[in-house]
């Protein structure tokens, strides 16, 4: 089931080529470029956007040369950008959390680093376990069409701003009542001993907010991807690799956020959209995926046009100006 959509040997090259550029950046991006902490510029955010956007188109017309074409590589394009737009609101409350906690900015790289990291197991899990369902109750999709629908409904008519209460987060106040804590962050380690005792830093509890917050996202983002195609290999390969150039586009964006406030609509129309196109599927009516493509980025282009065309207004402070004050 996992790889329907390939056969015999461009199956191994595609799992490994995609399995070496995961692995590959992990150590390097860790073990070399990182090993002190320090604030990522603007302009190295943008080199490393850059690079992963190229990576990641040259991994989809890689499947389009040893896959079948352009169907696989649309469908694999659209997964990819829906997430990476999805990405934004994930972007705005990680930026929050981190303010929130006052974590020094040369610690955000190493913070995001393993959050990303548990990103991509938690979400292997989420992607394969649905599609076990799917397999077995085909009506799923429409559950996950009437979730879509519902949420890019409440995302439009909600207001931009988000409210941040970590201290109602369940997981974190069982994490905060099991395990010893400390206050003090250690030069930006997780935990550490002190008198043979292990204790967990704030940036512990960071980790795990921020877990926590990707896998609420990933409920919106992994059954969007289902509608788009029911390739779990195109579905998580697009997944991961926008989840990979997460960081460089929080850094990128921590501080102009505000200027596409009318992002989080085009991203609701988005939502609305696609699980229409699911629950569609009821009456056999099928949208082509040259069609949703075209819609997706049309919506999401419309709104970032607007959002320069007609900016904010100025008094009007958002959250993570408040937060920073």
């Amino acid at each position: 089931m996992l790889l329907s959509l390939f056969s015999g040997k461009n199956e191994g090259l595609l799992f490994g080529v995609f399995g070496a550029i995961i692995v590959i950046f992990l150590i390097v991006d860790l073990g070399v470029f990182h090993k002190k902490h320090h604030k990522i510029s603007q302009k190295e955010a943008l080199k490393q956007s850059i690079f992963w956007v190229l990576v990641s188109v040259s991994y989809g017309f890689l499947i389009y040369f040893y896959g079948e074409g352009s169907q696989a590589t649309l469908e694999f394009f659209s997964a990819y950008i829906t997430e990476k737009a999805l990405s934004v609101d994930n972007i705005f409350v990680i930026l929050l959390i981190l303010r929130y906690f006052n974590v020094k900015e040369e610690y955000y790289h190493n913070v995001l680093f393993w959050g990303i990291l548990g990103a991509i197991v938690f979400r292997a899990i989420f992607i394969f376990v649905g599609a076990l369902l799917i397999s077995q109750f085909h009506w799923i999709l429409y559950i996950f069409g009437v979730f879509l629908v519902y949420s890019g409904i409440k995302l439009f008519s909600e207001d931009e701003d988000v409210e941040l209460e970590p201290e109602k987060n369940p997981l974190l106040r069982a994490v905060k009542k099991v395990l010893p804590m400390t206050t003090d962050d250690k030069g930006g380690r997780f935990w550490f001993r002190a008198d043979g005792k292990l204790l967990f830093t704030p940036l512990f509890l960071v980790i795990i907010l921020i877990e926590s917050t990707d896998l609420i996202f990933a409920v919106d983002s992994i059954p969007a991807a289902f509608a788009i195609t029911r390739n779990e290999f195109v579905i998580y390969t697009s997944n991961i690799f926008a989840v990979m150039g997460l960081r460089a586009m929080f850094f990128l964006l921590a501080n102009v956020l505000d200027k596409f406030y009318l992002l989080q609509k085009g991203l609701s129309v988005v939502l609305i959209f696609i699980g229409a196109k699911m629950l569609a599927e009821i009456f056999h009516l099928k949208v082509s995926i040259f069609l949703s493509f075209g819609i997706i980025i049309g919506a999401l282009i419309l709104a970032i046009v607007l959002s320069l065309l007609f900016p904010k207004e100025e008094g009007k402070k958002s959250n993570i100006e408040t937060a920073e004050e």
